[in-house]
């Protein structure tokens, strides 16, 4: 499937694939520095397809095929694009958030309010900024306007500016109540190595909804791409439509 594009203020062109179909839109968020051409994606619509689901799924600006350059990206900026691609859908949603994703996920549900019918978090990772820095990290982040760190998968290193780290300040979420009551589902890796254990708990209870599963995938790294994983991210999404 080829991309459409969305144009958004300050010459952003979104790239999303939407997938028409019958019933709730599965919409997709990616993690940090991540597209919509990741695995856990690709299965989803894989799924969708099979099942005659409608699904968008998309890339925020400066990453993967949208116009921009991820150095300009903010938590903010981000949230509104995956508002602003919502809106692309008729009727209610199934909000799908990895990682990152998962952070913007809670924070979009609550913008949406009731079209959003239930949440998948995988590896969520609200308020990252809070706990995914040490104190060297911020102090170099106020003194240059951005950090270089390895990138656990190789490659590049992964970059925070002063502005993302700024805004995701601005929009945490796991101090206070979330407003959201429907149906949630996270699934998280016991050995996950960049978001601890503790914040999917932390998650757990920090959400209004009385109905929240907390999977623990034993053996799980962050990713959780592995087939068996994948299987499980499909059943839990199934089992929600159901």
């Amino acid at each position: 499937m080829d991309p459409t594009w969305l144009s958004l203020p300050g010459d952003r062109r979104l790239a999303v694939r939407h997938r028409s179909g019958s019933g709730p839109t599965l919409l997709f968020l990616p993690g940090y520095a991540s597209d919509m051409m990741g695995s856990k994606a690709v299965a989803l619509d894989a799924l969708a397809e099979k099942r005659g689901l409608p699904m968008l799924r998309f890339d925020y600006s400066g990453t993967g095929e949208s116009s921009g350059t991820f150095a300009e990206g903010t938590l903010d900026r981000w949230l509104e694009e995956a508002e602003a691609v919502s809106a692309l859908a008729d009727g209610p949603l199934l909000l799908i958030g990895s990682s990152m994703g998962g952070w913007l996920m809670l924070l979009l549900a609550e913008r949406l309010g009731p079209r959003v019918q239930a949440l998948v978090g995988i590896a969520a990772a609200p308020d990252f900024t809070s706990w995914g820095y040490s104190d060297d990290d911020k102090a170099e982040l106020e003194r240059s306007g951005e950090l270089r760190r390895p990138n656990p998968y190789g490659g590049e290193a992964e970059l925070t500016t002063r502005a993302f780290f700024r805004s995701g300040e601005q929009l945490k979420l796991l101090d206070r109540p979330i407003d959201f009551a429907g149906p949630v589902r996270l699934l998280h890796g016991d050995r996950d190595a960049e978001v601890p254990l503790e914040v999917a708990f932390r998650t757990k209870d920090a959400l209004v909804s009385a109905d929240v599963q907390l999977t623990v995938v034993k053996g799980g790294t962050h990713r959780l791409s592995e087939p068996a994983e994948l299987a499980l991210l499909r059943r839990t999404v199934i089992d929600l439509l159901d």
